[in-house]
């Protein structure tokens, strides 16, 4: 078994989009980033690669590169689950904590999950999404940001068969 931590944050800027988990959110203020800036993805990656042992987001999509500008965090998230495939690591779950003053994100959890869920090509339900405030304190509670931590469990897969 093999246990790996992310976390990221983004500013919120107006005229921007809010994506979250592939999903559109409908807000006046958006993530800013070099891609979709979809910091849920964003941290999911990088507990996977995390506990992979291969690095983070960083080194394998790097902000640098004009291939990652304004793609869709879902595309890094597939990229991630065949690296993940090549070295026989099979997901066993996630957890997400979403740190967001505004807005409210329960009604968009579901799709989220289910978008997640298909780019990993595992059950909705070894996903769990939470989100959370921290009441006008910091920049998420001053509305300025967004940020989102994710642990995940993973195990290698058996390459040979028992007999």
């Amino acid at each position: 078994m093999k246990i790996g931590f992310g976390y990221d944050v983004h500013p919120l800027k107006v005229g921007e989009k809010l994506v979250l988990g592939g999903v559109t959110i409908p807000f006046s203020k958006g993530l800013q980033g070099h891609s979709d800036a979809d910091a849920l993805v964003h941290a999911i990656i990088d507990a996977l690669l995390g506990a992979a042992g291969l690095g983070d987001i960083g080194s394998h999509f790097p902000d640098s590169a004009n291939e990652y500008k304004d793609i869709s965090s879902l595309i890094l998230l597939e990229n991630t689950k065949e690296l993940l495939s090549e070295n026989s690591l099979e997901i066993k779950n996630i957890d997400t904590t979403i740190v967001l003053e505004k807005p409210k994100l329960k009604n968009y959890i579901p799709e989220m999950k289910e978008k997640i869920a298909g780019k990993l090509k595992i059950k909705d339900r070894l996903i769990s999404i939470k989100a959370t405030k921290e009441e006008g304190m910091g920049f998420v509670g001053e509305g300025k940001g967004i940020k989102v931590f994710a642990i995940c469990l993973l195990e290698e897969k058996e390459l040979y068969e028992k007999s």
